[in-house]
């Protein structure tokens, strides 16, 4: 099982139709899989490219 690394939350709001119904909608954070020396986290995509943008030395 992997280590959840990030606190991230998903948005919560309202899709808007052309006739001003409202639906609840949720919008799930983009969570990826990454290995870790060795140790498989899941974090987001946004972390994720940041850690790989600072560890590319």
């Amino acid at each position: 099982m992997a280590k959840k690394v990030s606190n991230k939350k998903p948005l919560f709001g309202n899709k808007r139709s052309h006739a001003l119904n409202a639906t609840k909608m949720r919008q799930k954070v983009n969570m990826q899989k990454v290995t870790l020396n060795g140790v498989t986290v899941v974090m987001s995509a946004k972390e994720a490219k940041k850690f790989r943008k600072n560890n590319a030395e």
